[in-house]
């Protein structure tokens, strides 16, 4: 499906052209057809050939109902300009041309109405003088009577052209929708409209809006249920809970949805001069009063008064209500930093300044220098493949430079670690972490160069003594002590006469030049492969006392050594508490 919003001065004939291109009367309030006006916006749809279900999403043209006019143009990729042969270039025409060229629309076809009742011809050439300075140059100019029929080939002939060339949006990408309708009907309950411009949805999805989440009980289509609508499409969405005209519908938990965006606005149509403090932006169908602070000529920080879902890249429009003044709005960053300090403003300006709204993973890490892989697919910026020279690990991604100032700092905090607390084990990649302001181990993990290791998970300079000389010393002097007598352990007096205090015997054990088989027991490293080989020499099963005699130590020490070589799978403790060897 394609859908193409109509614009233009009052009275020039929209609806009538709808009308004759569908066979239905887009204006649905009594008010409207008494008057001979659009008021609320209306729709119609047609099948094409060679463009296959067309709908228009009819807007007011009188300038009192001008948000109502940019509600129905601002989700519509394509457009249908009517002016009229019968009359100038009318301020209307001229405002939503400029909202148009604004949004960036650039797909669209002009009718010339009414060429039955005057010559079509000048209407004709001011319209394209008017085109030819916004994004709508080049757009084909048809003469037509919806009164005559003349011209409707043609006109029909330039939509199926135009829609030809529209770009096919992705039908995985995430729901986003406007909702230009909302109504409740008996027995149903709440049902929406709005232009899909992506994605897909489907009975039974689930969609969230300002108001919580929602479940969608059944969808239409150009007037007739179907099992799924896929972008762009007219739609209307019969929903659990309560949704306004002006809200958006979005797929839970795949947008961010923000107060504060930084953007780049566009030089001011139909005057001169920048936004007041307090413009309206217009985005969607949504309409909100927001506070414009200038961040430079052209770069402005938006407040919004309520939360939106935005993406870097998103065309919008802020209106001066005061007048008639507009500026276009691209969407810089929807999740900026906050400007805290002096001087804040104009540095933000500064990093903003080669930004152009088009999605780039490298610039957004550059000068957030550490993100959130997550935070930036909400924001529509694409992290696979991450740029060269950036690190991403455990779902963040950090700049070079910041990289690099995280690896220069991890060389020092380990070395000011192991100086200042000799007998304390290695930091954890998590102690790290911490030390760094880095957001996890994974990331800390990936920035460190040499001479830092990583040992499990804790973080070591290559060049350093991992045991310090005090360690060293004490178990010298254990060693000494076990010499002749290997499995004869020191009782806790002596141990500390020895020097191995709790945090040296903690030091020694990290550095694996102890065994500690239970608690009070203390034995060379290796004590338990001696203790294998002097146990071969028993009859097997043995028991406890004859491997306490063989090894030539007490019951405190045997138990637990035992105990120990069970754990490890070198034994097999029998149900009579007998042993043997396993072998290994």
């Amino acid at each position: 499906m394609h859908v193409v919003a109509t614009a233009g001065h009052v009275d020039h004939g929209k609806s009538a052209l709808v009308q004759a291109l569908t066979g239905t009367e887009p204006d649905r309030l009594e008010e409207e057809l008494r008057r001979g006006l659009s008021i609320e916006l209306g729709y119609a749809w047609t099948t094409l050939p060679g463009a296959g279900e067309v709908a228009f999403v009819d807007v007011p043209g009188h300038e009192r109902f001008i948000s109502t006019t940019l509600a129905g143009l601002g989700p519509v990729p394509a457009v249908l300009l009517v002016v009229a042969a019968d009359d100038p270039w009318m301020p209307q025409a001229a405002e939503h041309l400029a909202a148009l060229d604004a949004l960036g629309v650039e797909h669209g076809v002009v009718a010339v109405s009414r060429s039955d009742l005057a010559d079509p011809a000048p209407a004709r050439e001011r319209a394209l003088a008017e085109l030819a300075v916004t994004s709508l140059r080049g757009a084909p100019v048809v003469a037509v009577s919806a009164r005559t029929g003349e011209g409707m080939e043609e006109l029909r002939a330039a939509l199926v052209d135009m829609l030809a060339a529209l770009p096919a949006p992705p039908a995985d990408a995430p729901v986003r929708m406007w909702v230009d309708r909302s109504f409740s009907m008996p027995g149903a309950g709440t049902v929406v409209t709005g232009t899909l411009p992506a994605g897909r949805v489907r009975a039974g999805d689930g969609l969230s809006s300002s108001r919580g989440g929602h479940r969608v009980r059944a969808v239409q289509s150009l007037g007739h249920a179907v099992e799924a609508a896929e972008g762009v499409a007219r739609v209307a969405l019969n929903l659990s809970g309560n949704v306004e005209r002006g809200e958006v519908l979005v797929t839970p938990g795949a947008w961010h949805h923000t107060e504060v965006v930084d953007v780049r606005l566009g030089p001011p149509r139909l005057g001169t001069g920048a936004p007041p403090q307090r413009p309206l932006l217009h985005l969607g169908s949504g309409v909100l009063s927001v506070h414009h602070r200038p961040l430079a000529e052209d770069l402005a920080r938006l407040t919004l008064e309520r939360p939106l879902p935005l993406r870097v890249g998103d065309r919008a429009l802020l209106r001066d209500p005061g007048d008639r003044r507009l500026w276009a709005v691209t969407v810089l960053d929807p999740a900026p930093p906050p400007l805290r300090r002096r001087g804040a403003a104009r540095e933000r300006a500064r990093a903003l300044a080669s930004a152009d709204g088009r999605p780039d993973v490298g610039g957004e890490v550059a000068r957030r220098g550490l993100v959130e892989a997550a935070l930036l697919a909400r924001i529509g910026v694409p992290v696979d493949p991450a740029p060269a020279g950036v690190v991403a690990a455990g779902g963040w991604l950090a700049a070079p430079e910041r990289a690099a100032a995280a690896a220069r700092d991890a060389v020092r905090v380990v070395g000011e670690h192991a100086t200042s607390a000799p007998l304390a084990p290695a930091l954890t990649l998590s102690a790290l972490a911490e030390r760094l302001g880095l957001p996890c181990p994974e990331l800390t993990a990936a920035v460190l160069q040499p001479p830092l290791r990583v040992e499990a998970g804790r973080v070591r300079l290559d060049d350093a003594d991992d045991v310090p000389p005090a360690v060293r010393s004490a178990v010298d002097r254990l060693r000494d002590r076990l010499a002749d007598e290997p499995f004869a352990a020191p009782a806790a007096d002596e141990l500390a006469g020895l020097g191995l205090d709790a945090g040296v015997l903690a030091a020694a054990a990290r550095a694996g030049l102890v065994l500690r088989p239970g608690p009070g027991v203390v034995l060379l490293a290796g004590a338990d492969d001696v203790a294998v080989e002097r146990l071969a020499g028993l009859p097997e099963p043995f028991t406890v006392s004859e491997a306490r005699r063989r090894l030539g130590t007490s019951r405190r020490v045997v138990l637990p050594l035992l105990a120990h070589l069970d754990r490890t799978g070198r034994t097999r403790r029998l149900p009579d508490d007998r042993r043997r060897l396993t072998g290994r």
